[in-house]
């Protein structure tokens, strides 16, 4: 009993709060060695800063564990500098895999139904994916400062931003798996990458469930979704494994490329 206790009070909260930088530095750090962020999906640093801003404007109404809080901090510090280098670095449409470093590169409308108004996060210039960033995050300071003094309202809305800000990080395999799907192949996706998920949620949901700090049950919700993402992912390298896919996709390329991305 010494032992688990030890685990969920020390070693699984180090682990969630070293996880942003064991999962990103080095992909930020192979962007930046080989100039190139062709095959690196710019949805991921969008996913992830969305979701650790909600994440942060969530704590005053749940008040959960100080580490999840701290997480978020450094999950927006690597976040901002792999979004900054891949940004640098990022090839140009004409240039060979340049389609790569576009969101859910190979998605085009069609495969959705849909296609991104005003190609929202797929712009050619910076400076919008920044001045998106900043109006986020002066919005919700803005819903903080304006419904914190309404406790029941901003319960709801506390509640709210916590669901969807988790939601909106539990979606970040869909990519891969959709990717994976439609190519019948594994090809970029590394099975270390793939290992190190399913240890980090396992580890994620063993600390969720015996932790005696307060651990909201929107943490526990989506974390078990993402953990079956993962999953789901691993039974995909077991049928499609490194093999070319089906021929009609050969010039398909998955989303994630091969990156280190996850956290939590």
């Amino acid at each position: 009993m010494g032992l688990i206790s030890f685990i969920t009070g020390y070693i699984a909260p180090m682990f969630i709060i070293i996880s942003p930088i064991t999962s990103y530095a080095d992909q930020t750090y192979s962007i930046h060695r080989s100039k190139s962020s062709a095959g690196f999906s710019l949805d991921i640093p969008l996913i992830m800063l969305v979701a650790s801003f909600l994440r942060i404007f969530y704590y005053p109404g749940a008040q959960f564990d100080t580490s999840l809080l701290i997480q978020s901090f450094i999950m927006i510090t690597m976040q901002t500098m792999l979004l900054k280098v891949a940004l640098d670095h990022r090839p140009s449409p004409s240039s060979k895999g340049g389609d790569a470093a576009l969101p859910f590169a190979g998605h085009r409308e069609g495969d959705f139904g849909v296609s991104r108004p005003y190609n929202f996060w797929q712009w050619r210039s910076p400076k919008p994916y920044w001045q998106f960033l900043l109006y986020l995050f002066i919005a919700l300071i803005a819903c903080e400062l304006i419904l914190s003094p309404a406790p029941w309202f901003y319960s709801i809305y506390s509640d709210a931003i916590g669901y969807i800000g988790l939601g909106v990080e539990a979606t970040l395999p869909i990519p891969q798996i959709i990717a994976n799907h439609k190519s019948r192949s594994c090809k970029g996706f590394r099975f270390s990458v793939m290992a190190s998920w399913i240890a980090g949620d396992i580890m994620k949901m063993f600390w969720f469930f015996t932790a005696t700090s307060a651990i909201p049950w929107a943490f526990k919700l989506c974390g078990m979704f993402q953990m079956c993402c993962d999953l789901f992912l691993g039974v995909q390298f077991w049928m499609y494994g490194d093999g070319d896919g089906n021929k009609k996709n050969d010039g398909y390329r998955t989303p994630l490329g091969e990156k280190d991305a996850r956290l939590s």
